[in-house]
């Protein structure tokens, strides 16, 4: 009976047992809240949220306040990445793993290197910082001596980078015994890279071989590195910084040739879907729209039925209706008692839509600006788009705008809700849009200057 009572209490003990998760910033951020995910593949799933406590403590002297937070995680909870949320955009958060222990930690969010944060408690998490310095200060030694053979072939940068080369091995040797039986020793053998054992000769090859081994020893069928953030941050680098050329042509058959590569390592549906959904939606954000096709078409329409999200795909394609390559969607205006459309105009050879608003500070210098510049340009017809509140205001601006095509879109909540506003999808204003003659969008200016480099023979976005 005492064994089993001792038993039950153990028992009991574990099934309640927390674990805590402690931040610390110095100084606190703008925000006073804290979202606690736990992380899978390219999704974040929400754990919980917390607000940020100020404190002042005094330091050499000195007053200083801090932020803390502090989430408490049952017995219960999985092991794998988390992330702390403290920004609604950009790079506002921290990520560190959870194995069955507390995790505390210190930083300052005005870095958003992840290298700037110090783990003052969690075993993981403390070896895991401290083989990544260790590793990339000696890989920081190898690229140096590689680049400086590769600018001289001197004896003796091939020499030293042999020497480090034999040195970045030990430390990873090192660290992988470390970290046996930890969660983080999976990610301690992804995260090495891939070094020949002599220095290249020249850049084409070394980067070539770059390409080709970059993910070497990475685990497409390992489960700790799914539930992390590590598989899809190691594709993008791939996808969309290892692979690039200035030549956009060139750069969409770079961007296709590296997604075939990487979906030829994955053998898991589970992660096949992941890498489809995130890279859909990065190339969304970045506005390609023939890559986001080609990624439909190719990969997202072959997933298995019940991987298709309809409402996913219909919202991606809704946010390109206006990039390169697609044909601009259609509007009408009134204009000398007319109804004009911009599929039916026919009187340029190329044409120019610009998105602007007696609102914007920026369309107020720029448009004069442009209408000047365009009196040089006869052939290409202009359409401007007023986004307002009312007319008042910009029926006067326009008048100051002849020859031009003036279009106005209103809404009596918010301008930026106009129908024809939200399928061009605007980041801003002014935005512009050059069409050919069939009204195909082919390139999107992001300043009045690179709308003046374009139709003087230079190229734009």
């Amino acid at each position: 009976m005492k064994k089993l009572l001792a038993l039950l209490i153990f028992t009991t003990s574990l099934v309640n047992a927390q674990y805590t998760i402690k931040g610390t910033m110095t100084p606190p951020d703008k925000g006073d809240w804290v979202i606690l995910y736990k992380i899978e593949g390219a999704k974040q799933n929400f754990v919980a949220n917390t607000t940020i406590q100020l404190d002042t403590v005094i330091i050499s002297g000195e007053k200083q306040v801090l932020g803390r937070f502090n989430f408490e995680l049952p017995g219960t909870a999985p092991t794998g990445a988390y992330r702390a949320t403290y920004r609604n955009t950009g790079a506002g958060f921290v990520d560190f793993f959870f194995n069955k222990e507390n995790v505390e930690f210190v930083f300052n969010p005005k870095f958003s290197d992840q290298s700037a944060v110090v783990f003052t408690s969690s075993r993981e998490n403390k070896l895991y910082s401290e083989y990544l310095q260790a590793y990339n200060a000696v890989q920081k030694k190898i690229d140096s001596f590689q680049a400086s053979y590769i600018e001289s072939e001197d004896k003796d940068a091939k020499k030293a980078y042999k020497k480090e080369v034999k040195e970045l091995e030990d430390v990873q040797k090192t660290y992988e015994n470390k970290s046996e039986g930890m969660l983080v020793n999976s990610f301690i053998k992804a995260s090495r890279r891939y070094n020949s054992y002599n220095p290249h000769d020249n850049l084409k090859d070394y980067l070539s071989a770059t390409s080709e081994n970059f993910f070497e020893y990475v685990d497409f069928g390992s489960e700790d590195l799914f539930n992390s953030s590590f598989l899809i941050d190691k594709i993008s680098d791939y996808v969309f910084y290892l692979n690039y050329s200035e030549d956009k042509e060139v750069q969409q058959e770079l961007i296709k040739e590296s997604i075939k590569n990487v979906m030829k390592k994955i053998s898991s549906d589970k992660l096949e879907k992941a890498v489809t959904y995130y890279l859909i939606s990065a190339l969304t954000d970045k506005r390609n729209g023939p890559a986001v096709d080609w990624m439909f078409e190719e990969y997202f329409d072959k997933l298995p039925s019940k991987d298709q999200d309809a409402e996913f795909k219909k919202e991606k394609l809704d946010i390109l209706l206006a990039t390169i390559d697609r044909i601009a969607p259609d509007f009408s205006w009134k204009e000398n008692d007319q109804e004009l459309k911009l599929s039916t105009l026919n009187d340029g050879e190329k044409y120019l839509l610009v998105f602007w608003s007696t609102g914007c500070p920026h369309c107020i210098k720029e448009i004069p600006e442009l209408y000047k510049f365009m009196q040089t340009h006869k052939e290409i017809s202009v359409i401007s788009f007023g986004i307002e509140n009312d007319a008042t205001e910009w029926t006067e601006f326009v008048k100051d705008l002849p020859e031009w095509h003036n279009a106005i879109g209103t809404h009596p909540e918010y301008k930026f809700d106009n129908e024809t506003v939200k399928k061009y999808n605007l980041l801003g204003t002014p935005s512009y849009f050059i069409l050919d003659k069939s009204k195909k969008i082919i390139a999107m200016p992001d300043h009045v200057e690179d709308v003046e480099k374009y139709f003087n023979g230079g190229k734009s976005n």
